[in-house]
């Protein structure tokens, strides 16, 4: 339909055309707000690929567009705000006209630009007209401290001024910056507080008039656009933060959150992830999905971790996508043709945490490694409860203890060690030596698949162990499980143990 309507507009290709075809032109404002009363009378999402936010931060967005403001998207890094922005490109119309060869995308019916009013004092109704596509009329800019009021507005260019043979005096010899090259689509300014105090004041006078000023030229430009702000709370305090009367010219401010359950945070993570979701050689249980989404969770609960700085989603995604590395890198090693992610893979997070969240100090005093395995047993333990009976209730009740049998031949002195590059059949053998481990999750978990049934029973002894009813030790390459007793009163033994005795 886009191609069919382009072929339509393409035969469009002079003044004289588009005021004969009665083509209106409307103003960024007016055609995002039409786009958007269609789609909300069609029922059809308006910012589609975006979860988590249908009740809170999407009727807000909705709102500021329908009311015309400018806006300010503020929350927290991995809140999807640039994502937000981007998306609303597809409110714009697919096509506008524009005069060929303007580098501000002049409107054929009302140009702003002395190359536009000129171009129609000379080709009347021959001037030229091309057709801007609404993918580029968005321009998004980083702010960094080195960014100028040249960069977003302009300047004088002496090089066109000498190949033009013009005087600075002349408009001509202007260099215009990304804020008047973006007039008719959106701008965007991520991280906002970033951008020095006076140039945040140079944008004073585009949001309130709509128009800028350079140099000492009388020139001004009335430009249409539509700005969209990112900002971090904690950038107010630590970089910097946005001036009082800029931030009043913003129309409306928008506060982001992080996902509000495990199954939002599961469909973005596996929206996002760059795994093939096709493949069938390596098998993901919903198991494993949640304990991912958990450990985001944890993390932004922790002590150890700057709840001002967040924790992105972007933890969550580049984990699950070392989980499926790790079990990729396995099962190459071991020449099998299939396998499974299980526990034993989680060693493969570590790197993906440490990467992604900001300690206090006490984090740094206890290390960004440990940190995460302390995460990763915090998801396990408040996940297990979701999958099994709640060892707490038993502790009074030890005879009626569901994991009694597992529990005690550990207390026997027996133990296994869980290498991360075991084969399955050499991982299913290490989990059969524990007596009354496959019994219980065939009575707890009936029916289920060989797989799942040695990821539970992986997941059961972890469980226990952070429940503090068995003894977990790390080793090099994995991890030992024994009697809890033995354990505290040997904390070392075999911690460079490679294989079971």
């Amino acid at each position: 339909m886009v191609k069919e309507g382009m072929n339509k507009l393409s035969a469009i290709n002079t003044l004289g055309k588009l005021k004969e075809s009665g083509y209106r032109i409307k103003s960024v404002s007016e055609e995002m707000r039409g786009n958007l009363i269609a789609l909300i009378k069609e029922d059809k999402p308006t910012f589609k690929g975006v979860w988590g936010y249908e009740e809170t931060v999407i009727p807000d967005l909705e709102r500021a567009i329908l009311a015309g403001h400018n806006i300010n998207l503020l929350g927290l890094r991995g809140q999807a705000k640039t994502r937000l922005a981007r998306k609303m490109v597809d409110l714009l119309d697919p096509y506008i006209p524009v005069i060929a060869g303007s580098e501000i995308n002049d409107d054929p019916l009302n140009p702003i630009s002395t190359y536009g009013i000129e171009k129609l004092k000379e080709l009347g109704d021959q001037t030229p007209v091309s057709w801007l596509a609404r993918e580029e009329r968005y321009t998004e800019k980083l702010a960094t401290p080195d960014v100028t009021v040249a960069d977003l507005i302009g300047d004088v260019d002496p090089i066109k001024a000498a190949a033009l043979k013009l005087p600075y005096s002349d408009e001509r010899v202007i260099h215009f910056g990304l804020i008047p090259r973006a007039h008719r689509g959106i701008f965007v300014i991520n991280e906002l507080p970033d951008l020095q105090a006076r140039i945040q004041v140079a944008l004073f006078n585009i949001l309130e008039e709509g128009d800028i000023q350079i140099r000492g030229f009388k020139l001004r430009l009335p430009l249409d656009l539509k700005f969209v702000f990112t900002a971090n709370p904690e950038d107010y305090t630590n970089r910097g933060s946005i001036v009082t009367p800029l931030k009043d010219r913003i129309g409306s401010q928008i506060i982001t959150h992080y996902p509000d359950s495990i199954e939002v945070g599961k469909r973005i993570t596996t929206q996002e992830a760059k795994v093939d979701s096709k493949r069938k050689d390596i098998e993901v249980h919903e198991l494993v999905r949640d304990l991912i989404e958990q450990i985001a969770v944890e993390a932004r609960q922790s002590e150890f971790i700057d709840a001002k700085s967040g924790v992105s989603a972007r933890m969550t995604i580049s984990a699950f996508e070392n989980l499926y590395a790790a079990a990729d890198r396995r099962m190459l090693r071991n020449k099998e043709k299939k396998t499974f992610i299980r526990l034993t893979d989680f060693v493969g997070v570590v790197p993906a945490i440490t990467g992604k969240v900001e300690l206090v100090y006490e984090g740094e005093q206890e290390g960004a490694a440990i940190v995460a395995m302390n995460l990763i047993g915090k998801a396990i333990r408040s996940q297990f409860v979701r999958y099994f009976p709640d060892p707490e209730k038993f502790r009074k009740q030890k005879e009626k203890m569901p994991y009694r049998e597992v529990i005690d031949w550990f207390g026997e002195g027996n133990r296994i060690d869980l290498l991360s590059d075991l084969s399955d059949s050499e991982y299913r053998k290490s989990l059969q030596k524990v007596k009354g481990l496959s019994a219980l999750v065939n009575h707890l978990m009936p029916g289920a698949d060989p797989n799942y049934r040695d990821l539970l029973m992986e997941f059961i002894l972890h469980g226990l162990a952070e429940f503090s009813l068995i003894g977990k030790q790390p080793l090099r390459t994995g991890t030992q499980f024994r009697d809890l007793i033995s354990g505290m009163f040997n904390p070392e033994k075999d911690i460079d143990s490679e294989s079971e005795d």
